[in-house]
């Protein structure tokens, strides 16, 4: 397992070098990842929403048997029927246990959507530093590539890959030195 640990430290290490001396791929490799997390807190605040409105519509359905229950015990009561009054009224308070039971349960939805849409939004302030850090390095390596480029193109050129004129008297000086070697023969 020695070597194994060794390898995987070895390789975390070359992989930190790497990144450190390409903070590009560093920056890119974040953007992914902050993309993912947004992909993943937007489903999640879907999701809770979803269950939101489902408490919802059952908090409805409820209240609207609590009302059917609360005139069943009025008018079992006018009726002077106490035993079906009795067991309206236990009916009634049952309904309305699990009706606080679904307002409790909907009112923590409801902060986890608050808490989901807050760090949705830090993960977009998140998106926009990086954006910005990953342009940075982008002009920061533009620069140092600019150097490199303009030297190629400099030796490009002059070994007449790009530049027409620079062709056209390589080909009139190629074509001079075979007349000469056939006249010298």
């Amino acid at each position: 397992m020695g070597v194994l640990d060794e390898l995987t430290q070895f390789l975390e290490t070359r992989l930190d070098e790497f990144l450190k001396n390409n903070p590009h791929l560093e920056l890119q490799a974040l953007q992914e990842q902050l993309k993912e997390q947004e992909k993943d807190t937007i489903r999640l605040i879907l999701n809770l929403q979803k269950q939101e409105k489902k408490l919802e519509n059952e908090i409805l359905s409820i209240a609207q048997d609590i009302k059917l229950w609360h005139q069943r015990v009025e008018k079992a009561r006018s009726a002077n029927r106490e035993d079906l009054a009795q067991a309206a009224q236990e009916k009634e308070a049952s309904l309305l246990r699990l009706g606080n039971q679904r307002w409790g349960q909907m009112k923590g939805v409801q902060e986890q959507i608050r808490q989901s849409k807050d760090l949705l939004e830090k993960i977009r302030q998140r998106q926009k530093e990086v954006k910005a850090k990953t342009q940075q390095a982008q002009a920061s390596q533009s620069q140092n590539n600019w150097g490199w480029e303009s030297e190629s193109t400099y030796q490009s050129s002059s070994s007449g890959s790009l530049d027409p004129l620079e062709e056209t008297f390589r080909n009139w000086e190629v074509e001079q030195e075979l007349e000469q070697m056939k006249q010298n023969r």
